[in-house]
């Protein structure tokens, strides 16, 4: 008979800040799917063109980030088994993300935010904060979070030079994969979070758009 090892407030403490060391610091894993961006050639862009895609994908990057953070932050104190499960696979899917903007970055000979650390450690409380609601708000959280990225990701489709395909299949991609996790979310039993919570998320979430793009 195999036994199953219960893990302690310390075990899980120090599994949550090795979670995120990895995800902010580490060479993002490989993804599950093959990028979107690899069916198109890249595109031949200037310095300037180059360097506005690569400030919009360290936001995309970033968002990834703070994705992770959040899911896991939620899992850590879902009440539910079947909702901490939820979580813990839109964090997984989230990867797939994560890994596709890193490739990009790569390929336009940029990088990460350096504020990657700052961005899980903030949205991981934020995660542990809405969870501790209860699950029916701790989904709801998921929907809201899925709405707003999909809506910036929109903003980024319509901000992207028009030759750059490559750049256009990977954000297109994610936008349709956000819309389904919040569907997941919905399904599941997620309630309508209250005002000023929504609000207080976008201003959040443009803080970390208008640093992240140039750091």
């Amino acid at each position: 008979m195999t036994l199953r090892r219960t893990l302690s407030p310390l075990d899980r403490a120090l599994s949550a800040i090795e979670s995120g060391l990895v995800t902010s610091l580490a060479e993002a894993p490989e993804a599950a799917r093959p990028s979107p961006g690899d069916a198109h050639p890249p595109a031949d862009l200037d310095r300037p063109a180059r360097r506005h895609v690569a400030g919009l994908m360290r936001i995309n990057h970033a968002g990834e980030v703070c994705a992770q953070a959040l899911y896991r932050g939620q899992a850590a104190v879902a009440r539910d088994a079947a909702t901490r499960e939820t979580l813990l696979q839109a964090a997984a899917e989230e990867g797939d993300h994560l890994a596709w903007c890193a490739a990009r970055l790569r390929e336009l000979d940029s990088r990460p935010s350096r504020l990657n650390p700052v961005w899980y450690a903030g949205s991981y409380a934020l995660g542990v904060a809405a969870g501790l609601y209860g699950d029916g708000y701790n989904l709801g959280f998921v929907v809201e979070t899925e709405r707003q990225v999909e809506a910036h990701l929109g903003e980024h489709l319509e901000r992207l030079p028009a030759e750059d395909a490559r750049s256009r299949a990977i954000l297109s991609q994610m936008q349709a994969d956000e819309a389904e996790h919040g569907e997941h979310a919905r399904a599941a039993g997620a309630k309508l979070l209250p005002e000023p919570i929504p609000r207080l998320m976008q201003w959040t979430s443009r803080i970390m758009k208008t640093l992240a793009y140039r750091l």
